[in-house]
């Protein structure tokens, strides 16, 4: 991780009256308007369908609508159930821009109002757009928000690069100083620079990496694409118990992408 020193600057610097923030315009945006039951635009988002993403989670994602569709009231809901389906005892749904939309730099934010109760894993997130060709964690990863549905009132952010992947991500937890994050939408952002990626939850800026704070080669100067999920299980949140209430939801309000003026 960064050191303290590092992002102890980083919040100084940010609050100086003499720095010049960037100004950022809106290149794309998903309000998620549409009739109820209705599936997320296809020109933008694609369901990755399976089971198998190298995390042991416990979910089969599918594309049915019951797993991810407009509540009409201009959400995207992502549901999680306890359902016997493909030989796995639970079903959600994760999706991606691959192919449709991707970027390199900006502002990355989604206003979201997360699950709760043991197990639950739900995330918004970059991964390179060469993830298909070199792998992870060779592509990149940036996580603007991830969450334990155990710990309701702590969020993580992180980036993920060769040599400091998994267990040795560049990682920091930010606790709500009043309530929970499974009771209110919430803003999540990303401002990602040549220079570095910052973290903020409400605009409160939390966790900062700065270009040379990691152990191995920064992988973060080429597209990425855009990342929605609700896992169950995996050893990151270990198994839902008998106090997980099923079904449960990440409902997303919008997704929000920004670049610097030139």
């Amino acid at each position: 991780m960064p050191s303290f020193r590092v992002l102890g600057l980083a919040l100084l610097f940010s609050g100086c009256t003499g720095a010049t923030a960037p100004t950022y315009a809106l290149v794309w945006s998903d309000e998620f308007d549409g009739p109820a039951g209705s599936a997320p635009d296809p020109t933008s988002w694609v369901a990755d369908i399976g089971t198998d993403w190298g995390n042991a989670q416990l979910e089969f994602d599918t594309d049915r609508r019951t797993n991810a569709a407009l509540d009409g009231a201009g959400h995207l809901v992502i549901t999680a159930r306890r359902e016997a389906y493909l030989n796995r005892e639970y079903t959600s749904a994760r999706l991606k821009t691959l192919g449709r939309r991707q970027f390199q730099y900006g502002r990355f934010e989604a206003r979201m109002k997360l699950p709760t109760g043991r197990g639950l894993w739900p995330a918004f997130w970059l991964l390179g757009a060469d993830f298909p060709v070199v792998g992870w964690p060779r592509a990149g990863e940036i996580d603007v928000m991830e969450y334990r549905g155990q710990e309701p009132s702590v969020v993580l952010a992180s980036v993920h690069g060769p040599g400091y992947s998994g267990g040795a991500s560049l990682t920091r937890r930010y606790t709500l100083p009043t309530g929970r994050l499974d009771e209110d939408f919430h803003v999540y952002r990303a401002d990602w620079t040549p220079r570095e990626i910052r973290f903020y939850l409400d605009d409160r800026l939390y966790h900062v990496v700065a270009k040379g704070d990691q152990p191995g080669p920064w992988v973060f100067d080429h597209e990425f694409f855009l990342i929605l999920n609700l896992a169950v299980g995996g050893g990151f949140v270990g198994a839902p118990d008998a106090s997980t209430v099923f079904p449960q939801t990440l409902t997303i309000d919008w997704v929000r992408v920004s670049q610097e003026r030139r």
